[in-house]
């Protein structure tokens, strides 16, 4: 990995990891290895699991049963440094712009919020409310409130699915940037398999809850796409970019 990213993005493992919903089995005895600072997609069918594991990781839900660790640590006690993104922007509407991004944090934020907003270029938008924003725009507003905290893992839960085409196009581009120059790992969830070949490392298939399957996808896409099964642990080339970034 580049050296000059700003941050060492979190390693992912998850042992074994299960979740039951009384009978009903989402995920069952998932092995999964993400080195630290891969873009990883996930893609499958509705109600195969991606969501559950989405949650999983950002800590809104527990496994019934395995490990889920950074590292070789439990990645609960490092929650903090997990943000997600959801397909809806989730802005407070009586909040402006600036307030939305630092939303939670004390002490003298507002600068750090207006390099995040200038970082998804909107920072000439820092003082209006989110109804005077496009899509698009809310999902940059997201997208900076993410960037403020300096994440080591970033959870996409399909937050392109409402835009509409050129717009979805901008804002691919848009987080592959910020990733190759920032270093955070990021897991997008995404019904789209060429939004997943085109901004991922790494593309797997959940079926079940259970069986991965997928290719390298590398960044930018390339002609020669190496297919074939991925183990529970994965593996995998790493493709990073070489931008610098302070933020």
């Amino acid at each position: 990995m580049n050296t000059a990213r700003l941050n060492q993005g979190t390693p992912l493992l998850l042992n074994a990891v299960s979740k039951h919903y009384a009978e009903n089995i989402v995920l069952n005895q998932l092995d999964l290895h993400i080195p630290a600072g891969q873009f990883v997609a996930v893609v499958g069918r509705s109600g195969g699991g991606k969501s559950t594991l989405l949650r999983l990781l950002a800590g809104l839900e527990t496994p019934t049963a395995g490990d889920v660790l950074a590292g070789t640590t439990p990645l609960a006690e490092i929650q903090e440094d997990t943000r997600m993104m959801f397909q809806d922007a989730r802005l407070l509407p009586w909040k402006s712009v600036i307030d939305n991004v630092g939303l939670g944090l004390k002490g003298q934020w507002r600068d750090a919020a207006r390099r995040a907003l200038a970082a998804v270029g909107l920072e000439n938008r820092a003082g209006e409310w989110p109804v005077a924003l496009s899509g698009g725009q809310k999902q940059r507003v997201a997208l900076a409130r993410a960037l403020i905290h300096r994440p080591g893992l970033l959870l996409l839960d399909e937050p392109l699915g409402a835009l509409d085409a050129l717009t979805r196009l901008e804002m691919q581009d848009l987080i592959v940037s910020l990733w190759q120059q920032h270093g955070f790992t990021v897991l997008l969830v995404t019904h789209d398999v060429s939004e997943a070949v085109a901004m991922a490392d790494r593309v797997l298939l959940i079926e079940e809850g259970k069986n991965w399957s997928g290719f390298d996808s590398g960044y930018p896409p390339s002609a020669s796409i190496r297919v074939g099964a991925i183990s529970g642990a994965g593996s995998g080339s790493i493709a990073t970019g070489n931008a610098a970034w302070a933020f």
